[in-house]
């Protein structure tokens, strides 16, 4: 990449960090030279902190906690001092067709996307404004383009995404007034865990290959090939700079063209 930026002095909050896109921007955030934690379901976020911290000769601070649960967020937040930028990337993304064969498993899913992926996003920018007091705070949603289309079978997904942008816009305005900018970003697809097992969960509903489903995929996009996430950092870096201080309410694609809204 070209564009360089300068986040010294900065802390940053990514949750959902542990792998995927969260992990690609804790990097950038990094490599930028930002304070960075991250935050993620599970004991394994603290080997992950741990090896980033050793990759990138830094201190990595990793958090583990349920962010359905207001308690375990208001207690992992308790362990910081200070937040510049908040990233919410912390999401799950699961098949929940209505003519599913295991209905009750579908219903189950479809629950916990909506808790985490509404609700966590939530509490966890609920507790994080104390600490944002900082000129210049803010935060950065990562909203997906299915929060501007779909797909069959993923209406938890879709339909949770789509709730992502109404946060984004809503919160940009409830804390416009405080000097905190909020934005999204629309991530198309990327080669993630998520994304890798949804791509076989498709294969297996329609009969197709996985290698003819990525094609289609891939096709869709203006610009070829299948994004990795580190290849996600330079926007949400972009969007925590100053040279987006005018920004706030936005969300922007970064999808190789595959949606144009």
């Amino acid at each position: 990449m070209k564009a360089s930026y300068d986040f010294r002095g900065t802390k940053v909050l990514v949750t959902g960090a542990s792998r995927g896109i969260g992990h690609g921007v804790a990097v950038g955030f990094a490599q930028a030279g930002a304070e960075v934690a991250i935050l993620a379901g599970g004991d394994a976020v603290h080997d992950t902190a741990a090896q980033m911290s050793r990759d990138l000769g830094v201190t990595v601070k990793g958090l583990a906690c349920d962010i359905t649960s207001n308690a375990a967020v208001l207690a992992a937040v308790a362990q910081l001092d200070r937040i510049d930028v908040l990233v919410n990337n912390a999401g799950l993304e699961l098949l929940t067709p209505l003519d599913s064969d295991d209905p009750d498993q579908a219903e189950t899913d479809f629950r916990r996307i909506v808790d985490i992926n509404i609700t966590g996003t939530f509490l966890m920018t609920r507790a994080a404004l104390p600490l944002m007091t900082a000129p210049g705070a803010n935060i950065i949603n990562t909203c997906s383009i299915w929060s501007r289309t779909s797909e069959p079978g993923f209406s938890a997904y879709a339909s949770s995404k789509h709730a992502s942008l109404g946060l984004t816009r809503t919160f940009a305005k409830e804390l416009g007034p405080r000097g905190i900018r909020v934005n999204g970003v629309c991530p198309g697809w990327v080669r993630t865990v998520a994304s890798m097992r949804s791509l076989a969960r498709m294969s297996a509903e329609t009969g197709r290959t996985e290698e003819d489903l990525l094609a289609e995929i891939t096709g869709n996009q203006i610009l070829p090939g299948l994004m990795e996430p580190e290849d996600m950092a330079a926007t949400y870096l972009f969007l925590a700079s100053d040279a987006a201080r005018n920004m706030t309410g936005q969300a922007l694609m970064a999808d190789r063209g595959e949606v144009m809204a």
